[in-house]
């Protein structure tokens, strides 16, 4: 009768077990399904900053602007001159410009009619 009852408890823990893991990973696949769903709707700039004399520019403010909620978003450039923004709509405008000190570049504008996944704008520093 012992034994019985550990066989029954063993085989309870197992179905748990099994259960567990099975929706651990649905909800890993789910996840997973709605990350790509999302990185689907989303686009990337990013690019260079260089100054008048062709130059990376270390240290330059790169802003990206929501043209609906006018939102902005900052980088600033390490010694390579590059900046970065990940997460940027589809769907969405968005003005661009860089500036350091009394150098500055832009705006320029990533429309939604540009459907690059990564979109590549490089900015030119000059005095205005």
């Amino acid at each position: 009768m012992n034994q019985r009852r550990i066989w029954v408890v063993t085989g309870i823990g197992l179905l748990f077990g099994a259960a567990l893991l099975f929706t651990q990973t649905a909800v890993a696949q789910t996840k997973t399904r709605e990350e790509r769903r999302e990185e689907a709707t989303q686009r990337i700039a990013q690019g260079l900053v260089t100054g008048p004399d062709d130059q990376p520019v270390a240290g330059a403010v790169v802003q990206v602007k929501d043209t609906r909620t006018l939102a902005v978003r900052s980088f600033i450039t390490q010694q390579d001159g590059m900046y970065r923004f990940t997460g940027l709509k589809n769907d969405t405008d968005y003005q661009l410009s860089a500036k350091s000190g009394d150098l500055s570049a832009g705006p320029r504008s990533l429309s939604i009619f540009d459907n690059r996944k990564e979109a590549i704008v490089n900015f030119k520093l000059e005095k205005k």
